[in-house]
């Protein structure tokens, strides 16, 4: 099992920026990727980022890149989520995944653990 617990989020102003950061416990899974996802009310759960074991590959979801940067450090475990030039659409609850196969996925079934979830609210 893999516990992770998010931390960060709350309410910013547009154009603000906030860090979201994911802590994981449990079993090892050096190999595997760290992603984050979010979910606005009335939504499907969206991707957002994702990063590889080694922290060299990274993917972003199209309404976020250029904006936020995904990082990890595997001695904490952690993964990391800046946020930056934030919008009211970034509007949601982020959830941090992990998957303990090799390699970044998008879809939100290649996932094996889950976070609690952490609400992000951006006014205008």
């Amino acid at each position: 099992q893999v516990q992770l617990v998010e931390s960060g989020g709350g309410l910013v102003q547009a154009g603000g920026s906030l860090r979201l950061s994911c802590a994981a416990s449990g079993r090892s899974f050096s190999s595997g990727a760290m992603g984050w996802f979010r979910q606005a009310p009335g939504k499907e759960r969206e991707f957002v980022a994702v990063v590889n074991w080694s922290a060299l590959t990274a993917h972003y979801g199209d309404s976020v890149k250029g904006r936020f940067t995904i990082s990890r450090d595997n001695a904490k475990s952690t993964v990391y989520l800046q946020m930056n030039s934030l919008k009211p659409e970034d509007t949601a609850v982020y959830y941090c995944a992990v998957r303990l196969r090799r390699g970044v996925a998008t879809g939100k079934g290649e996932y094996d653990y889950w976070g609690q979830g952490k609400q992000v609210t951006v006014s205008s």
